[in-house]
């Protein structure tokens, strides 16, 4: 009987073992880019305690935005994650990046690619009525080496002024997914620019979940993302997503709110975090 208990116990936690770790949990950050004129909140200041935020949450796999390659190389350090997505400015090493970060022990990427928001995604450039900066979305086929599955991940930002090419980014996104990913599950986040009750949030749902609307557990935190590193902020408005196929179920979505203890947010954006199941 004694050996029936315990061996009862060993199979319990071995299924709570394998459970756990066929959970993701998926994020999306914007890390404010590298800029002197930040002041207290430039990123030598914060750089600590952004990356020991996703270490103690202990994010799988995370799209990120505004990164230049110094901070992205930072996070990757001694810390367990590779990146893969290239500049905006020319497709190599140049500019704000889309990069997706990933645990090297966790994932292994089987294709990656990028294309711009834009008339012509194969190549970089302004899209539409956006005045300032390209916009790319980096992607990656990956593997999970604990599950066997495969799936597609898909990282952006929607541009911040023009309203057409928020609008035209959306329609290009779902194209784009359809035809990278074709019938294997994705993931998409990114910072859109946008709240929900725009065209393109909509366009976006029209093949992927708001991970934000279909949590089992209700949804952790503020509605807002955008903290714009001030605490007073009203915290309402939604602009940074996880969209998920519908064969995952996201089991629970939050907005970190985490601050130091000089009382200073590790960036711009809250981190939007959620722990996903692909069921197939």
């Amino acid at each position: 009987m004694k050996t029936f208990f315990v061996t009862a116990l060993c199979l319990i936690a071995f299924q709570i073992q394998a459970q756990k770790k066929s959970d993701m949990r998926v994020a999306s950050y914007n890390l404010r880019y590298l800029s002197a004129n930040d002041g207290v909140n430039s990123w030598d200041h914060r750089k600590d305690n952004l990356k020991y935020l996703v270490l103690f949450h202990d994010f799988d796999i995370f799209g990120t935005q505004e990164g230049l390659k110094p901070q992205l190389d930072y996070l990757c350090k001694d810390s367990g994650y590779a990146y893969t997505g290239n500049g905006r400015n020319d497709g190599k090493e140049s500019g704000e990046h889309s990069a997706i970060l990933y645990k090297t022990d966790r994932f292994k990427v089987l294709e990656s690619g990028n294309f711009w928001l834009r008339e012509d995604p194969d190549k970089p450039g302004l899209g539409w009525d956006a005045t300032c900066c390209n916009r790319i979305c980096s992607w990656a086929k990956l593997k999970d080496r604990f599950t066997k599955k495969e799936f597609y991940f898909f990282n952006l930002h929607f541009d911040h002024q023009g309203v057409v090419a928020r609008e035209e980014s959306g329609k290009l996104m779902v194209q784009k997914i359809k035809e990278i990913a074709k019938d294997v599950p994705a993931i998409c986040t990114g910072d859109f620019n946008s709240t929900p009750e725009t065209s393109q949030i909509a366009t976006m749902q029209t093949i992927l979940d708001d991970a934000y609307k279909v949590t089992k557990m209700p949804p952790y935190g503020p509605l807002g993302t955008f903290n714009n590193f001030k605490f007073d902020a009203s915290f309402n408005q939604r602009i940074d997503y996880i969209f998920v196929s519908p064969q995952m179920i996201v089991k629970k979505y939050g907005v970190l709110t985490d601050a130091t203890q000089d009382h200073r947010y590790p960036s711009d954006h809250f981190p939007v975090v959620a722990d996903i199941i692909l069921t197939k």
